[in-house]
């Protein structure tokens, strides 16, 4: 069953196409993430799913749920955890998740069944009493994420809920989601992490307002074209220069001391171009074909050559 669908969903601000005639269906208790570099639309098209804005073309259903026509309804069976989530600083855990009880009128029986599980569910209840502007910044997604799931929805939509979150805290974060699907609620969650998309079931990689791909992480993966060559080497900035002029890759990306360059051709071919590139700049590396990963594909998709922020 299809939880969420949208027809050519298109949202223009000005002379700025924020969401391009998006078409995509998202299953119920499916894990779906949206990647995209900064300014994709990442963050319209969620607003645009929770019925926070009107389209300027196409339509949405979230839950059967249009969501300009029904978005009293909509209200009912979504939740929407923004970038900055709407806790109060100086009121204490217990009470961010009152009020936001109360915004959602649940009804006193059931908060206190199900606040003291969001407290256990969320490893927050030894801090039920501290002020939410003392705890530290993957606390605070916890505590936004009970805000967000007081009143049971249907469906999750997270705007890049873990950015700035430490590791070990974003780790955390993703196994509460993962005890989330035991009760089938579904989640659509934006991530700049690519780490985090593959552990989604379905991802999209969204640019400039385009959806450029969907599918699992494994089938973006083998979407990539060309060969993908990793070179060490001790200034790579400057041999990536070189090779982009001497070869035109499909893409360059930088990762730390390593270059990975995507090529045109068959395997064998490949390297021994980029070998012979780098014995013409008298540069001394170790050259070999590897495997992709997600960001390798998400970079030679979006920014052929120029590399992105996804990789560097």
């Amino acid at each position: 069953m299809d939880v969420i669908r949208t027809e050519g969903l298109t949202q223009i601000f000005g002379d700025n196409i924020a969401v391009n005639k998006l078409t995509l269906t998202v299953k119920e208790g499916e894990v779906f993430g949206l990647v995209g570099p900064d300014g994709a639309g990442k963050t319209t098209f969620m607003r645009l799913l929770a019925g926070l804005l009107v389209p300027t073309a196409g339509e949405a259903w979230v839950h059967g749920f249009n969501t300009v026509k029904d978005s009293e309804q909509l209200r009912n069976v979504i939740s929407y955890m923004p970038q900055r989530f709407g806790l109060y600083q100086d009121l204490t855990v217990q009470e961010n998740i009152d009020f936001y009880a109360d915004l959602y009128n649940v009804p006193r029986q059931i908060r206190k069944e199900k606040i003291p599980e969001l407290l256990a569910f969320s490893n927050m209840e030894a801090f039920r009493n501290r002020q939410a502007g003392k705890l530290s910044g993957g606390m605070k997604q916890k505590l936004a994420l009970a805000c967000a799931l007081v009143h049971t929805p249907k469906i999750l939509l997270l705007d890049e809920p873990t950015n700035g979150v430490d590791p070990l805290s974003r780790r955390d974060f993703w196994q509460i989601l993962y005890r989330l699907l035991e009760s089938k609620v579904t989640i659509f969650v934006s991530t700049s992490y690519l780490d985090e998309a593959e552990r989604c079931a379905r991802i999209g990689l969204l640019n400039q307002g385009k959806m450029i791909i969907t599918g699992t992480p494994e089938e973006v993966k083998k979407n990539m074209r060309g060969v993908l060559v990793e070179i060490r080497c001790s200034e790579p900035r400057k041999v990536r220069t070189l090779l982009m002029a001497a070869l035109t890759p499909i893409s360059a990306g930088l990762f730390g001391e390593k270059i990975h360059v995507v090529l045109e051709g068959e395997p064998l071919e490949v390297l021994n171009k980029v070998k012979s590139a780098l014995i013409t700049s008298n540069v001394q590396a170790e050259v070999e074909i590897v495997v992709p990963s997600l960001e390798d594909a998400f970079i030679s998709m979006i920014t052929p050559a120029e590399g992105s922020g996804l990789g560097e």
